[in-house]
């Protein structure tokens, strides 16, 4: 008998799924539904974050934390105060001892007074709008002072991004926040104090305050991550030849919640990038074609070739379904049943790049990260990471391979959350619509598309794992073979 080789810790490294055969099957995607029950952040444990916070703060050196956010960079904010910058920026200035403050502008003042969390509003004028007024101006300095900042403090910023070991020339004190902040932080903590990155605090992919979630953080991702797929399921079923992009991304009726990151759509040349737009282009039978659908706290992408069947393929892309589309499902079933609790996040780099690691498949992004309200928090998933994967973390599937070549790509994203037996509990009984979704997901996935999750795996979107690979045959689409 074989014994798996040891660490040099003595622990047994974690065995990977053995990847089954994949197939192209025909089947019938449920309709999971839509919540018509909204879930919400209560107000106290908007309090018991700025006290985390506080705390962790304390731990780590810093008197105080100021935390800015804009309209694309909002996340740490409202993860505090449960407000998100519309128009302008916003500052939040937490000291330990003191009530918040959360200076805003014109236009966010009415808007901070509905928000959950609790903290003092102050008016900063030039965070409004060029050309509103400013008739109530006063220095920011002066507005930090009475919010409890001081020379000689140890304040921490924090933004939307921390540097690390590969960015080179980097060290803490690094800040990525508008100059005028981070002029008048220096300034005020003078010679005697210091300023620094401390966005490690919220975002570390290990015990940043964002990694872990609550039941009802979780179950406004699954709300989130639910309509957010749902937008995708309409596209692919309502596609054909001749849309103009903007007509195709029309089909998503779009619900009006807040985006994390812009609408994605395009077809032909510029669906390689990836990233454009939609546009007055109609969509030609051949072409391939990319989509993305992102709202705060999920996204779903999908990828493929606007066809039928492999005969309809451009010459050039002969061989898509079984050296592009085929392998790369394989891979996304190996993610799906490598991940879970205790799982070390390289075991899911290895899953995947044991499969299409190679050059051809130009694998180049981390095979999966971190979601929450911002699209990407960070991702742990390198090559022989050994942070391990815990209850509470919100994952986002997210592989995309990048030929460069007219196989083009194909791509599944979307939501899960890994949850305990505890947690998993609490969910069904706080949240019975949503966690029945969730079971209706899983054996869908398990019956329908051969693979098969770890009981603390919840797929949070509508179309999971479903990949149609020729758009115009979407109930085409790859399934595992056992």
């Amino acid at each position: 008998m074989t014994h798996p080789a040891r660490r040099a810790d003595g622990t047994v490294p974690p065995r990977l799924p053995v990847t089954p055969s994949v197939s192209l099957i025909d089947a019938d995607l449920p309709e999971f539904g839509e919540p018509t029950v909204e879930p919400r952040i209560p107000g106290a444990t908007y309090h018991e974050r700025i006290a985390t916070a506080e705390r962790r703060a304390r731990q780590a050196g810093l008197d105080a934390l100021v935390v800015y956010g804009d309209r694309e960079h909002a996340a740490n904010l409202a993860y505090l105060t449960g407000y998100d910058p519309r128009f302008e920026e916003a500052i939040l200035v937490v000291v330990p001892g003191r009530v918040p403050h959360l200076l805003v502008g014109n236009e966010g003042w009415g808007y901070a007074g509905i928000a959950p969390g609790r903290f003092d509003r102050m008016l900063w004028q030039a965070l409004s709008l060029m050309g509103q007024p400013r008739d109530r101006m006063c220095p920011l300095a002066d507005l930090l002072g009475e919010a409890g900042l001081r020379g000689g403090m140890r304040i921490g910023s924090v933004g939307w991004k921390g540097f690390g070991p590969g960015d080179v020339g980097a060290d803490a004190h690094w800040l990525e926040v508008p100059s005028y902040l981070a002029d008048a932080l220096r300034a005020l903590a003078g010679e005697a104090g210091t300023v620094v990155n401390a966005n490690d605090l919220f975002m570390n992919p290990c015990a940043g305050l964002r990694v872990i979630n609550d039941v009802d953080q979780l179950a406004c991702f699954e709300f989130a991550a639910t309509f957010a797929s749902q937008a995708l399921r309409r596209v692919l079923f309502g596609l054909r030849p001749g849309l103009t992009e903007l007509e195709a991304s029309r089909l998503m009726q779009l619900t009006g919640l807040p985006w994390s990151v812009h609408l994605m759509l395009s077809s032909g040349a510029t669906a390689s990038v990836g990233l454009a737009s939609p546009s007055l282009r109609r969509i030609a039978r051949g072409e391939p074609l990319t989509m993305a659908y992102g709202v705060c706290g999920a996204l779903s992408s999908r990828a493929g070739f606007l066809v039928a069947n492999a005969a309809e393929l451009p010459a050039s892309a002969t061989g898509y379904l079984e050296r592009l589309a085929m392998p790369y499902f394989q891979a996304i079933v190996a993610w799906y049943e490598t991940i879970g609790i205790g799982v070390p996040a390289g075991a899911l780099f290895a899953a995947v790049h044991e499969i299409i690691g190679s050059p051809f498949f130009g694998v180049r992004l981390n095979p999966g990260h971190l979601i929450h309200l911002d699209e990407w928090l960070h991702s742990p998933v390198t090559r022989g990471s050994e942070i391990p994967l815990a209850s509470g973390m919100a994952w986002q599937v997210d592989v995309i391979p990048a030929t460069g070549g007219p196989l083009f790509t194909s791509n599944i994203e979307d939501g899960i959350a890994l949850a305990d037996e505890a947690l998993r509990a609490e969910f069904a009984a706080r949240y019975p619509e949503a966690w029945e979704r969730i079971g209706r997901r899983r054996r869908f996935m398990h019956e329908v598309l051969g693979i098969h999750l770890k009981p603390e795996v919840l797929p949070f979107g509508n179309i999971p794992a479903y990949l149609p690979p020729f758009l115009l045959a979407p109930r085409r689409v790859l399934a595992a073979v056992r």
